[in-house]
């Protein structure tokens, strides 16, 4: 269905069950339609577990992307231009940025923060390759609008100009706490866009999820190539560990005030994924010290992880049963609470189909 505002967008959304509370703004020139992306017309992301789609007001094409479960990011185009027959186009051009060595050397996505100038224009030199959920929050967000308040942590977003970061330099969060776009100076028409904010928590949710996508697609290569070459994957146990450090946010950047978002994206997204019988979940935020309540990551439930070669995810069973038992006393995992490794314990129990039999014992 058309719109004549927004074109395309919002029913391709609501067909792809994309929720559009998980917007987020991005005003710096980091997408192949740069020229057409400024602090006065940020660029529009939008996600859910699998599919990311991106939308700059005025632009005649809608950007897609999904995280195939083998493949990893693939790429697409659509043009936002009434038409009798709407496609999605497959193309190439992406993988110019997104398939190197910020991806985990597979096609991927990546999340960046850079300080820009007035008018977008990003200082490559100024900050983070790679943005994760182990990134302190003063190194996250330059070149993006966010919303929602934080206390008294400082992050880089809402800071357009040389002007903006000497001014956060002698009040830090001048541009922090704001509850939704109509908070911050006006640099933009905000009726052009479909919901009033660029959500932190989205932004957090997003910087976990794409790094643990690519990590999954690493995985899946490594283990087929080393399965054609030798019959076993018995090689690739450096990269499982920092993988199970991921997955389980060992080395996540604790949180020191409160964070909240927006009411709509957090009962989106948790809304999601299966449950226990106790209504527990792995998409349970906590956004007090941290951004989840079950520090066990809900792709676990993905379909890219269920297409992990069957050989990889008995060794990936294995190791998490000995930690979550604690069984592995290594150092590395004494973040986790015994009472955090229970619940992940039985939480995984009920909800992940194919656990091998040792778990329901």
């Amino acid at each position: 269905v058309w719109d004549e505002h927004l074109g395309y967008l919002p029913s391709v959304l609501k067909v792809l069950n994309v929720p559009a509370s998980s917007q987020m703004l991005v005003f710096s020139k980091t997408s192949f339609q740069r020229d057409r992306i400024s602090p006065a017309t940020p660029r529009a992301v939008f996600f859910n577990d699998d599919v990311y789609v991106g939308y700059v007001p005025g632009s005649p094409l809608l950007e897609f992307s999904m995280a195939d479960p083998k493949l990893g990011g693939v790429f697409y185009g659509f043009e936002n231009v009434r038409t009798n027959q709407p496609r999605f186009v497959r193309t190439d051009n992406c993988l110019e940025c997104h398939a190197g060595a910020k991806t985990m050397g597979v096609p991927g996505h990546l999340i960046r923060s850079f300080a820009t100038d007035e008018r977008g224009v990003p200082d490559l030199l100024s900050g983070g390759e790679l943005i994760t959920h182990r990134t302190p929050l003063a190194d996250r967000w330059g070149g993006w609008f966010v919303t929602g308040t934080h206390g008294s942590q400082t992050h880089r977003g809402n800071l357009i100009g040389t002007a903006d970061l000497a001014q956060q330099h002698r009040e830090p969060n001048f541009a922090g706490n704001k509850a939704t776009l109509a908070d911050l100076p006006p640099p933009f028409d905000t009726s052009r866009y479909l919901v009033p904010t660029s959500d932190i928590v989205a932004l957090m949710v997003v910087e976990h999820q794409v790094h643990l996508h690519n990590f999954l697609t690493r995985l899946n290569y490594e283990a087929t190539i080393q399965l054609k070459a030798y019959g076993h994957c018995n090689y690739i146990k450096s990269p499982l560990e920092a993988f199970l450090r991921y997955l389980l946010f060992v080395e996540e950047t604790p949180l020191t005030s409160p964070i909240s978002g927006s009411a709509e994206f957090a009962a989106a997204f948790m809304a999601g994924g299966p449950k226990d019988s106790r209504g527990r979940s792995l998409r349970e935020l906590d956004l007090r010290t941290r951004l989840f309540r079950y520090p066990c990551s809900y792709l676990i439930q993905s379909e890219s992880f269920q297409a992990l070669p069957p050989e990889l995810k008995t060794r990936i069973y294995h190791r998490l049963w000995s930690i979550l038992t604690g069984e592995d006393t290594g150092k590395e995992w004494e973040c986790l609470t015994p009472s955090d490794r229970q619940a992940i314990r039985e939480i995984l129990i009920e909800t992940l189909p194919n656990l091998p039999s040792y778990w329901k014992l």
